[in-house]
């Protein structure tokens, strides 16, 4: 069958335009609307609006349009703030007010665990937004290069690796700004040679940022493809003006990768790491660290998953991926004893010196992958995987501790669903759902999810 035959009964065709209504919010952020009941997917536009619209692709089951004009704008709709949000790929709902992303990320996480875990009746609480929503992340990392002979320093395009130069970005703390312009006129003034992915030469490839909200102490990072970066002295002394700074370093990354660190770093000024702090806890952030990048959100976050577990003091609790130990040692300050296990025996040994640095001995941390930790007798099992879930294995080893509680923090709602499918096949039962907004105008959602072993009879308090 021919690919014109299968489309004949498709009623839109590819570079036309037409009139249409959008009903919903797809999970990139895209409006959903139909024509003659098919299927439109168009970037940029909102529930309730009536738009022109430029089909741009056309499947058997759906299409992709292009929003031309907004005949009758919808009431959530707001003005950008940043003049590339439309082209850069980190803000996919800049145009939505604040009230509509936190309503669109609630719905997200309810939509996801009544398609994919078949949850029907478990209630998602309101998301937990920002009472200001800018200039909230402690980390930046820019990637670097050459256009037509320009420097570019700025986000990667929407789906590409073009980058859209960016002077001002209202999502980072406002020091980047300062820091990216001096490393910008560094790069340019002493003709530094700048990374090009095609061919992999070239020095520069990233400027990382990390700053320490709580604490004011700021660390720039600088990736290069080559053991060192000449004049640095000159960067150093200008980057030495920048109150607040304790840190400048150079990550060497020389393999041909989209990762953007490497594993090596030479601190060519002052400290290894900066010191943040979540609550009344201390951490160390080196460059490799993982830190959660919204620090006010974080705090919310931590809070509620410990709120959920209801410790009593007498609690043995594993936490997998456990990173530097953030939650660890949140969840040590009630807990009778806390494990951790990490993949990454930098992050261990960060942890490890962060249980010091807080005082906190009823926790330790083990160095291995979460799919290949032994049984061990736990209460409690609290749960932070990266963005693709637990690996099956993981799941199993839980379901072999078969612990009383399941703490599930997930910065994916499908693949969190995914997994909660298979630990209510086994005997858990869902009791609260709380999404968190860890990143104001994307379309991510940070969400802490409750689980008990059925079996119990525990009651379960309010939150």
């Amino acid at each position: 069958m021919s690919k014109k035959t299968v489309l004949e009964n498709v009623p839109v065709e590819k570079n036309k335009c037409y009139t249409m209504i959008i009903d919903d919010l797809g999970s990139e952020g895209e409006g959903i609307g139909k024509i003659e009941g098919f299927a439109i997917f168009v970037e940029g536009a909102l529930p309730q609006e009536e738009i022109e619209v430029l089909i741009v692709k056309v499947k058997k089951n759906f299409a992709y349009g292009k929003l031309i004009k907004i005949l009758k704008p919808s009431f959530q709709r707001v003005s950008h703030l940043c003049d590339v949000a439309s082209k850069c790929g980190g803000c996919q709902l800049q145009h939505l007010s604040y009230e509509g992303q936190l309503e669109y990320k609630t719905k997200k996480v309810e939509m996801a665990l009544k398609k994919i875990a078949q949850l029907n009746t478990v209630e998602v609480l309101p998301a937990l937004g920002m009472e200001y929503c800018w200039r909230y992340r402690n980390k930046v990392q820019f990637p670097v290069a050459k256009h037509n002979e320009n420097l570019e320093i700025g986000f990667y395009g929407k789906r590409s690796h073009r980058i859209i130069d960016t002077q001002k970005c209202f999502l980072q703390h406002e020091i980047s700004d300062k820091i990216i312009e001096i490393v910008r006129q560094f790069l340019q003034q002493y003709h530094i040679g700048i990374y090009d992915e095609k061919i992999h030469k070239g020095l520069v490839r990233h400027i990382l940022v990390k700053i320490g909200f709580y604490t004011g102490q700021i660390m720039v990072c600088i990736v290069i493809n080559g053991r060192e970066l000449p004049h640095k002295e000159i960067l150093i002394q200008q980057l030495q003006c920048i109150e607040g700074m304790t840190s400048i370093v150079l990550n060497i990354n020389r393999e041909k990768t989209n990762v953007i660190l490497g594993n090596q770093n030479h601190v060519i000024w002052g400290k290894e790491f900066i010191v943040d702090t979540i609550g009344e806890l201390e951490f160390e952030i080196s460059p490799l660290s993982f830190f959660q990048v919204n620090p006010v959100q974080t705090k919310k976050l931590y809070q509620k998953a410990l709120e959920f577990a209801q410790l009593n003091g007498y609690e043995t609790v594993l936490d997998l991926y456990c990173g530097i130990g953030t939650m660890s040692l949140f969840f040590a300050k009630k807990a009778k004893y806390v494990v951790g296990c990490e993949i990454v025996a930098e992050a261990v040994e960060d942890a490890k010196r962060n249980a010091k640095r807080n005082h906190i001995e009823n926790v330790e941390f083990v160095q291995g992958a979460a799919e290949n930790v032994l049984p061990v007798p736990a209460d409690v099992v609290v749960l932070d995987p990266p963005r693709k879930g637990c690996d099956e294995r993981v799941l199993n080893t839980i379901l072999k501790i078969n612990p009383k509680k399941i703490v599930y923090v997930s910065c994916d709602p499908a693949t969190m669903a995914r997994d909660i499918k298979i630990l209510v096949q086994q005997n858990y039962c869902v009791k609260l759902v709380q999404p968190v907004d860890m990143f104001p105008h994307s379309i991510h959602v940070e969400t802490v999810a409750l689980l008990f072993r059925n079996e119990t009879d525990d009651k379960v308090r309010t939150i």
